[in-house]
């Protein structure tokens, strides 16, 4: 005995196609350049000061594209080819044989922000 499954459709796809046409069009820029510099300004805050070079010199890139928006956070204090900052939240060894303790300082400063960012571009889609 053989089964034969079938599926009928009736009606036609016009309302998603509209509804993924309207979220194609929303302005996720302007959100994320927002976010981007509240997350900037929050890691600024938040690195562990000493000379105060890590915290100024971070910086973020923002790419918008058809597929994928994000914001990536850069740190460009490089001291003998290490990322300062990285070392700060991980922890590293010393020249002596030591080791220091990392931080994490990181992943609380952007967290809420991150966070925001979801809850808002959220509202922007449903409310499309």
């Amino acid at each position: 005995m053989v089964n034969i499954i079938s599926i009928k459709q009736k009606g036609d796809f016009k309302k998603l196609e509209r509804y993924l046409g309207k979220c194609k069009n929303l302005k996720l820029k302007n959100i994320l350049s927002e976010y981007g510099d509240e997350g900037l300004e929050a890691l600024k805050n938040s690195t562990p000061v000493d000379s105060g070079d890590t915290a100024s010199s971070w910086s973020y890139d923002l790419k918008i594209g058809s597929d994928m928006s994000s914001i990536t956070y850069k740190n460009s204090n490089i001291n003998k080819g290490v990322n300062i900052a990285i070392i700060l939240q991980y922890g590293h060894g010393t020249g002596t044989g030591g080791y220091v303790q990392g931080r994490d300082y990181i992943n609380p400063a952007v967290q809420p922000i991150f966070d925001e960012i979801a809850e808002t571009v959220w509202k922007e889609v449903t409310k499309v």
